[in-house]
């Protein structure tokens, strides 16, 4: 019986140290979670970095709409595609792009809807945006002609007070360019695709007398003094690209 008690009392101590280590495991599990809590402010770090990445965008976006340009939405075709369930639409824009001041570019966009074939048309056409040399900023320098695929086009210079004398698409190549006077002509195709490249095909071909005159090895005035002009220096003084 002696043993029994005294076997029993040796067993008290035992559970009560029992709680006293289950104590001690419950604690490293807060240390952990504690350190799991820093792992999550390193993680809010790195949120605050993606947000930053994204200001990064927009300043990139603000930038892009800063410069002024003028666009013009040339054509929409609709498109269908007939499926089990029935007809799948699409659209696709022409859309052309320039600054008003001798730039201009053309692309186009397909998409399920029409703001997103634009935007694509839009950013297509900043992308490609050429120089286009303009006497005195209002009109061409000289005569051009433009032919793609069935399509013909005729661009000539003009006066001051002509105005844009151009058919649909191409008139708003010219007013996006910042053309304010010409005389256009389009003959075979109407197709706007057409035409709108058989159009800048004619303005690739434009050529200032400064541009002329470097390729050449000469002066400005050299060249329009051989056309009779008695203003020559004038009129060399005058241009600017």
């Amino acid at each position: 019986m002696a043993d029994e008690n005294t076997t029993g009392q040796g067993n008290q101590p035992e559970a009560k140290t029992a709680p006293e280590t289950t104590a001690q495991d419950a604690t490293q599990p807060q240390q952990n979670r504690g350190g799991r809590g820093g792992r999550g402010r390193g993680g809010d770090r790195g949120d605050r970095g993606g947000r930053g990445r994204g200001r990064r965008d927009d300043r990139r976006n603000n930038q892009d709409d800063g410069e002024e340009l003028i666009e013009k939405l040339v054509h929409i075709n609709r498109v269908s595609k007939t499926v089990k369930g029935g007809k799948r639409f699409g659209f696709a824009a022409l859309v052309v792009v320039g600054d008003g001041n001798g730039r201009v570019g053309f692309g186009h966009g397909k998409a399920r809807e029409v703001p997103e074939a634009i935007s694509k048309a839009t950013a297509s056409a900043k992308k490609k945006m050429i120089r286009v040399p303009l006497r005195e900023g209002r009109t061409l320098h000289h005569d051009g002609r433009g032919t793609f695929g069935a399509g013909r086009i005729y661009a000539r210079s003009a006066p001051p007070g002509t105005g844009i004398i151009a058919g649909g698409p191409m008139r708003a190549v010219f007013e996006a360019l910042g053309v304010a006077d010409v005389v256009t002509k389009s003959v075979g195709t109407s197709n706007p695709y057409n035409m709108i490249r058989a159009t800048f095909e004619a303005l690739g071909d434009q050529s200032s007398p400064k541009a002329v005159a470097q390729r050449r090895g000469k002066k400005v005035a050299d060249l329009l003094g051989r056309g009779g002009s008695q203003t020559a220096e004038a009129d060399a003084a005058a241009i600017t690209e």
